[in-house]
């Protein structure tokens, strides 16, 4: 018979398979995807929203990853060293052509784009190429000069990878990383953000959802708040997220407010909606752009200094310079951040270029005269998001700041221009805030948490249309959804007259300096519409004017682009009229249809034959019959039914092509050949360290009395010889030494002092442990004498009993007195008493109590102390005679286990005694019970039997702080539970007599 399992075994099994899963996604992460710094924040179990720090401790990540070139060649399948952050960013002056900062603005742009350009011109050291098929950017590093050019996703990868393994060191050792929402600029395009999720896949991570930024700091804005509930009355609020970073400047306008909607079952709840109205945006407007004018300025004036006349420096050659270039990058960003707070500042260059040193000085007002065109480019931005809201600037509630450069003083003196400084706020972390709302937004998509509700809806930043060829030969297009439609809305449904196979194209409508650019992202294809409008005709009988083809279209909440729900074909023909069985009854017998039942007509015969033949007759003339014509007018409409076909369809994206699958395995496999690569030296590194730093610990092991006492002359002369040949190659040869190699050495150098070392934790360590292995075994002898003499004891005192009781049977009469015939009926009570009597004197006599163990419960444990006892005394012998620079005999370990051994068959006897003592109080008091029931059977007798026989408390001390109890500590605990057994067996004796007496 198979076995049957109950649903709930069904149930665990089902969460012990899938626990690995549910464990695996337990950690999500937020990830602020900013130009100049990347910051994250981590969703785990006990870790509710916090931060990743990087390796030092920084709240962010500087957005850059560099190429250390190797002093030697490569060998196969090894990769030059990496550096990110600041680490990278400091290799600039020295390597400008292999660090690469502000990989976000190039992602999905192809290499002749303005922005890809005005990049080059910014860093003249890097190569950048075009990518095969795809036309994007990729960079060819001189520390790779094997390897093909890294495209951006690839570096943007090693950027995320980087900030993966941060975040899976604050999770824990036992959790990983898969599940991330990224925060995008609002103008980024279908191709931009395929390049975000392509450089996630690439590392492992799922993207759960693209979040705006703008919506990501609404977000966390409403985290901490409620808002008016609009179905009870409330007004929402409007607000306006300003985020000026290092690369762009966003306007987002959004509508705050509260909505009861309904709950489980019969209960209502309050939900917070957060809702995109319109966005504006400047893609080249932020920190950077101050920087370049501060660079541009710097520049101006270095080739007007007389040394650089005289070395007739040109503009144009600096410009040229990588290093001098990363310098002055540098410089400036350091220059802006202190004009924010000071009134002037100066920086200092020594060699910038040509050998020539160079001091500027700038002052606050200088600069924002510099910046005057580029302030005025905000207010643009914001009357673009206001335009699209269809909002006037006075019904904003408030305008929250967010990104660094939006603490620039000019900055905010335009915004109080154009809205009052009543309205300004900086009610939010103007650098966390956006991370923040993407890790509350990752939370709330990961099935492992549960948080506040807060439905958010993005607005789609581009009008998009679709166009199609239509029958006629000519392309219509129709536009979708207008720019600030909410991605949450309901499905479109769109109508095609087309009756054969075609395509549909989607596009988006971007503004440009020319005017608008259709760029295609998705085209729609159907697979079996002309068969299946063929079976609508053939079939139903619909003619073809009135066949449709119609497609459901919505956007996803995830990345704004379309996607399509179902498509079908569809026409309207008439139904044709079913006979029931109960109308071939009626006929049967006579009685059709109403039309049927009409009175015959003048002339009619009422033979069957002849009404047929009448029928007929009477059919063919009926279009020249008055009486006809009033019957076709009499009769019923024929009825409608819409028949509807499901038709196949496959999607395919558009615009910059994707990778294929090899080329995507093959970039996969070199991401993962560069992070074995990094382990392997991280590896290296540390055993190169490892062996520098024993080398060391050799020589003051040398001038140690302790080790000098436990090694002979010879073997620290070859110690001191080996170590000091490790100390030159460590400095010479091994400088670039394999792994393999490094770890060779220190294990030859550990095979020599290890012995000595282990002799001198062993001497130091020994006398402690056999001192305690020794009280161990005084206290075991001591426990199983007492034993032997409670056995003793007990056997001492049954023997004397049985003779007392021999001879008392001796002495007593042979005959019996009769009972007097004129006894009364209670005479014989006076017997009884005195009988009672007697029995209570012996009982007072009990004797000693009895052993809680037999002669061969104790045998196990007396062999055991036996046997060690006699190792302790061979090996202590053996030891004493070994020199104090031979390897011990008597080992701590063994000395440890010993006593460990010795001590746990000590509790195992302890625990014997303990159970049989349980076992045997509950039969005596289950038969107690049942005596006192039958004899009495009253309550209060019940009752005291009951509170009698209740079992001794047992105090189980095993020993303090968790270490096993001593054998003193053993024996006590059995003397108490043996005593308290005694003053039971007292009682309930005394209660006998008491119930005999009566």
């Amino acid at each position: 018979m198979a076995p049957t399992f109950s649903p709930r075994s069904i149930l665990l099994s089902v969460l012990f398979l899938f626990s690995t899963n549910v464990l695996a996604i337990s950690a999500v992460i937020g990830i602020d995807l900013g130009t100049e710094y990347i910051k994250a924040s981590l969703v785990k179990p006990g870790i509710p929203l916090e931060i990743v720090l990087t390796k030092d401790s920084r709240r962010k990540e500087t957005a850059a990853v560099a190429f250390k070139p190797s002093q030697h060649a490569l060998q196969s399948g090894s990769y030059p060293e990496r550096a990110y952050g600041s680490d990278a960013v400091a290799l600039a002056a020295r390597f400008p052509g292999d660090v690469y900062p502000n990989l976000k603005t190039l992602l999905g742009l192809p290499l002749d784009h303005s922005i890809v350009r005005r990049y080059a011109a910014r860093h003249p050291s890097l190569q950048l190429e075009a990518t095969k098929n795809r036309g994007t950017v990729a960079f060819k590093s001189k520390a790779t000069a094997e390897e093909e050019a890294w495209m951006v996703e690839e570096l943007l990868a090693m950027e995320l990878q980087s900030i993966q393994r941060n975040a899976e060191a604050l999770a824990g050792s036992d959790s990983t990383v898969r599940s991330a929402v990224i925060t995008v600029p609002p103008f980024y395009t279908p191709d931009e953000k395929r390049a975000v999720e392509l450089a996630c896949e690439l590392v492992g991570l799922k993207v759960l959802s693209l979040i705006s930024d703008g919506l990501a700091v609404g977000l966390n804005y409403a985290t901490s708040r409620t808002f008016p509930v609009i179905n009870e009355g409330g007004k929402p609020e409007y607000h306006m997220v300003f985020d000026m970073g290092a690369g762009s400047t966003k306007a987002t306008i959004m509508k705050f407010q509260g909505r009861t909607v309904k709950d489980v079952g019969k209960f209502n709840k309050t939900v917070q909606e957060v809702q995109t109205l319109g966005v504006g945006w400047d893609p080249t407007l932020g920190g950077d752009a101050f920087n370049y004018l501060i660079v541009d300025d710097m520049i101006s004036k270095f080739v007007e200094t007389p040394a650089a006349k005289r070395a007739s420096v040109s503009e144009e050659g600096v410009r040229g310079h990588g290093r001098a270039m990363a310098k002055l990058l540098k410089e400036a960003e350091r220059l802006r951040h202190i004009l924010s707070a000071n009134v002037d500042t100066a920086g200092s260059f020594e060699g910038l270029y040509e050998d020539i040193d160079f001091r500027y000085k700038v002052s606050r007002a200088d600069f924002e005269k510099m910046a005057d065109v580029h302030a005025q480019r905000a207010a643009v931005a914001v009357q673009q998001a206001l335009d699209i809201a269809e909002l006037d600037i006075a019904q904003l509630d408030s305008i929250i700041l967010h990104g660094g450069a939006s603490r620039t003083r000019f900055v905010q003196r335009e915004l109080e221009k154009l809205a009052g400084g009543d309205k300004i706020r900086g009610n939010v972390n103007s650098d966390e805030a956006a991370v923040f709302g993407a890790g509350f937004r990752a939370a709330e998509l990961s099935p492992s948490f549960r948080v506040k509700e807060i439905r958010v809806s993005e607005a789609a930043t581009f009008p998009i249309a679709m166009k199609w060829a239509s029958t006629s030969g000519k392309t219509p297009r129709q536009r979708l959804w207008m720019e600030g439609s909410l991605l949450t809305s309901a499905p479109k449904e769109v109508t095609f007259t087309n009756h054969e196979d075609f395509s549909v194209r989607f596009f988006q409508q971007i503004p440009s300096p020319e005017g608008t650019d259709e760029k295609e992202f998705l085209e729609l294809k159907t697979k079996n519409l002309t068969g299946t409008a063929a079976s609508l005709m053939l079939n139903y009988g619909c003619a073809g004017g009135d066949i449709q083809y119609k497609a459901q279209l919505r956007l996803s909440p995830e990345n704004g682009e379309v996607q399509v729900v179902k498509t079908f074909a569809q026409c309207e023909t008439e139904e044709a009229e079913k006979e029931g069985i109960m109308d071939g009854v009626k006929n049967l017998f006579g009685f059709g249809k109403n039309k049927d039942q009409k009175p015959l007509a003048d002339g009619e015969e009422s033979t069957e034959s002849e009404t047929t033949s009448t029928t007929t007759t009477s059919s063919t003339e009926s279009a020249a019959t008055p009486s006809s014509s009033e019957s076709v007018e009499s009769a019923e409409p024929p009825k409608k039914r819409l028949v509807v076909i499901p038709v196949g369809f496959t999607t395919e994206k558009l615009g910059i092509p994707g990778l294929s699958k090899s080329e995507l395995t093959k970039a996969k496999d070199r991401l993962k050949a560069f992070e074995t690569s990094d382990k392997a030296r991280r590896l290296r590194e540390e055993t190169l360290n490892q062996l520098e730093g024993f080398t060391y610990k050799v020589r003051d092991l040398l001038d140690s009395e302790a080790f000098v006492a436990a090694s002979t002359s010879e073997e620290r002369a070859v110690l001191e010889s080996k170590a000091s040949d490790a100390s030159d190659w460590v400095y010479g040869e091994g400088a670039d030494a394999s792994h393999k190699e490094l770890k060779s050495r220190l294990k030859e150098l550990k095979d020599l002092a290890s012995p000595i070392e282990k002799r001198i934790e062993e001497s130091s360590k020994r006398p402690e442990l056999i001192q305690t292995l020794k009280s161990s075994l005084n206290s075991t002898n001591t426990w199983i004498n007492t034993i032997k003499e409670q056995i003793a004891e007990a056997e001492a005192f049954a023997s004397s009993a049985s003779a007392s009781a021999a001879s008392a049977t001796e002495a007593a009469p042979s005959v019996t007195e009769a009972p007097s015939q004129e006894a009364g009926e209670f005479d014989g009570l006076e017997d009884e008493s005195a009988t009672t009597t007697t029995t209570t004197t012996a009982v007072e006599d009990v004797g000693p109590p009895p052993p809680l163990y037999s002669l061969e419960d104790i045998k196990e444990l007396t062999e055991l102390y036996d046997s060690i006892m006699a190792w302790l005394e061979e090996k202590i012998a053996a030891q004493e005679k070994l020199p104090a620079t031979a390897d011990p005999i008597l080992l701590a370990k063994e000395i440890t286990e010993k006593t460990k051994k010795l001590e746990q068959a000590g509790v195992d006897m302890a625990m014997r005694s303990v159970r049989k003592f349980e076992s045997k109080f509950k039969k005596h008091s289950t038969s107690s019970s049942k005596k006192s029931k039958t004899k009495t059977k009253t309550k209060n007798a019940t009752k005291t039997n009951k509170e009698e026989g209740s079992a001794p408390t047992i105090d189980l001390n095993f020993g303090e702080n968790g270490e096993m109890p001593s054998a003193e500590e053993i024996e006590e605990m059995i003397k108490k539970m043996a005593e308290e057994q005694k003053s039971k067996d007292d009682a309930e004796a005394k209660t006998k007599t008491k119930h005999d007496e009566l």
